[in-house]
């Protein structure tokens, strides 16, 4: 089974996505910010990572950043989610290494055909 982090620092939205990705079998673990992402990172070689890009205390770039420093993390697949969705934007997000970019809303049925897509590479 894949195991999946969340990292989303509104609690509802949190919810509504473990709650979507849980009723497709996956093994979930989450995150309520950046340096807690990081540290869940650190300990669990996660098949996809799902980072929000604003969050408390670290962003999701600067996660990235740092996890692909990690040598066992720079394979995990790392997917975007923000409402910042113009190009130049989901360009900056490709360049920190993230493999790919979802704009915020999002019905439940694209997040998990992505997240399906991601998964088979």
């Amino acid at each position: 089974m894949k195991t999946l982090l969340i990292a989303e620092d509104e609690p509802i939205l949190r919810m509504l996505i473990m709650d979507t990705l849980e009723d497709e079998g996956y093994t979930l673990e989450e995150a309520a910010d950046g340096e807690e992402a990081l540290e869940k990172i650190k300990e669990i070689d996660f098949d996809l990572v799902i980072l929000d890009y604003m969050m408390p205390k670290m962003t999701g770039i600067e996660v990235i950043e740092k996890a692909r420093q990690l040598e066992s993390r720079q394979q995990s697949k790392i997917l975007m989610l923000s409402a910042k969705s113009q190009q130049a934007e989901q360009d900056k997000v490709i360049q920190a290494g993230a493999d790919g970019f979802m704009s915020k809303p999002f019905s439940p049925l694209e997040l998990i055909d992505k997240v399906e897509e991601m998964l088979r590479g």
